[in-house]
């Protein structure tokens, strides 16, 4: 399960999964509007995550961002961190 904590919003956190066909599941807020978020987890669960990206980017709430723009900068972010490895230290 991988863990993004948000920033400008209501949610504090998001807890997601992304299969090995890049598909989002299990998606969880920590703390927001209850009731629409669990609308967005539902909506977004079995989606292919550049769908899901493309879809919640942007959209804006009470300032610079929303709850489903943090989900897709939390799986920009997973993407990243997938395509791009930190590299192993060296002793």
């Amino acid at each position: 399960m991988q863990s993004y904590n948000t920033r400008g919003t209501c949610s504090r956190q998001i807890l997601f999964d992304v299969t090995e066909a890049n598909k989002v599941k299990n998606v969880k807020f920590i703390g927001g509007c209850l009731g629409n978020l669990q609308a967005v987890s539902r909506l977004v669960d079995g989606k292919d995550i550049d769908e899901v990206i493309s879809t919640l980017k942007g959209i804006r709430c009470k300032g610079n961002t929303s709850c489903g723009d943090q989900l897709a900068l939390a799986l920009m972010e997973y993407k990243e961190k997938k395509n791009n490895p930190p590299e192993p230290k060296k002793y």
